[in-house]
C-alpha cells in the first residue's frame, strides 16, 4: 500500500477531529503554493481568503467568516494550532458526539470572526487575520466547561486539572492583547466565550450545532444521487429464498471482520495493523 492510499485510509477510518487537522494541513500546503511570497518569506491571503474588518470587503465575500479559520500564517502557527487541537478534540469527544464537534467549529469561528470585526471597527483599526485558534479555544473552553476538574497528565508538569491549562491558555491571550495581533487575540477570546456559551445553552437542552447539521443535511440531500431501492425490493422477492441468505452469510462475515479490525485501530491505533489488514481494509472501503 503507497503512502498516498494509506492516508487515504486513515482519513477515511479518522474521526472528525483527524479530518479537521488533515483539512488545516491540506489548506496549508495550499496556500503554501499560492499565497506564500518565497521573496519576503511572507504569506499574502487574498481578500476572498482572510476576513478582513473592512465591511465594504466582509460584506461582499461572507464565506470568509468561515475561510479564515482553515489557513495559518506559517508553519509554526499551524503546528502549535494542531497540537491543541488534537489535545482539546480529545477532550471534547469524550463528552460530545462529532456533529457538535463540527458544529462548534463552524458556529465559534463565525461568531469569532463577527467580534473581530466589530471590535476592530470600534478601536478604528483596519486588518485581517486567518487562523484556526478561535475555534479551537471554543473547543477547548467547552470541554473545559463540562468537567473542569478533569486531570490531565502533562510532559514536566505531572497531573494539573483541565481548567488549570485553558486558564493560563486565556491569561497569556489576555497579557498580549495590547501587544501584538490584536485581532487574533480578540478572536481567541470570542472563540473561548463561545465555547462557554454553547456548553451552558446545551445543559439548558439548546444544542446550537443542530443548526449546521441541519444545513448541512439540506446540502448533501440535494446533491446527493438518487436512490433505487424499488429496484432491489423486486430483485428480491424474484429470487429464491436461499440465495438472499447465503448473501447475508457472507456479508456479515466480511463486517464481523471489518468491526475486528476498527475495535483494533480504536485500542492501538492504525499503525498496529498488519499490511494483510491495512490491504483488506483498503479493498473493503472502495
Amino acid at each position: 500500500m503507497s503512502i498516498l492510499e494509506d492516508l487515504k485510509m486513515q482519513y477515511k477510518l479518522g474521526g472528525i477531529a483527524l479530518k479537521m487537522i488533515y483539512w488545516n494541513i491540506g489548506c496549508f500546503l495550499v496556500s503554501l503554493a499560492f499565497f506564500y511570497q518565497f521573496k519576503t518569506g511572507v504569506f499574502e491571503f487574498p481578500n476572498w481568503i482572510a476576513l478582513s474588518s473592512e465591511p465594504m470587503v466582509f460584506g461582499l465575500k461572507p464565506w470568509t467568516f468561515l475561510t479564515y479559520a482553515f489557513f495559518h500564517d506559517g508553519f509554526f502557527h499551524l503546528l502549535f494550532n494542531m497540537m491543541v487541537l488534537n489535545f482539546a478534540s480529545y477532550l471534547f469527544l469524550t463528552f460530545f458526539s462529532s456533529k457538535q464537534y463540527l458544529g462548534l467549529y463552524l458556529l465559534s469561528a463565525i461568531f469569532a470572526g463577527l467580534i473581530f470585526a466589530l471590535g476592530f471597527n470600534l478601536l478604528h483599526y483596519s486588518g485581517a487575520i486567518v487562523g484556526a485558534s478561535a475555534a479551537i479555544m471554543a473547543i477547548l473552553v467547552a470541554a473545559t466547561t463540562y468537567s473542569p476538574l478533569m486531570g490531565v497528565r502533562l510532559f514536566l508538569f505531572g497531573n494539573v486539572k483541565l481548567w488549570h491549562i485553558t486558564a493560563v491558555i486565556l491569561i497569556l491571550d489576555l497579557m498580549q492583547f495590547r501587544l501584538e495581533n490584536s485581532g487574533g487575540h480578540i478572536s481567541h477570546l470570542a472563540g473561548a466565550f463561545f465555547g462557554f456559551i454553547y456548553v451552558k445553552l446545551l445543559q439548558n437542552g439548546t444544542d446550537l450545532s443542530k443548526i449546521v447539521s441541519i444545513v448541512l443535511d439540506f446540502f448533501f440531500n440535494i446533491f446527493r444521487k438518487p436512490g433505487t431501492p424499488f429496484k432491489k425490493v423486486h430483485k428480491n422477492y424474484k429470487k429464491p429464498v436461499e440465495k438472499p441468505i447465503s448473501r447475508i452469510v457472507v456479508k456479515d462475515k466480511k463486517q464481523q471482520q471489518i468491526d475486528e479490525i476498527l475495535d483494533k485501530i480504536s485500542q492501538s491505533g492504525y499503525e498496529s495493523l498488519t499490511q494483510e489488514e491495512k490491504e483488506f481494509l483498503f479493498q473493503a472501503g472502495k
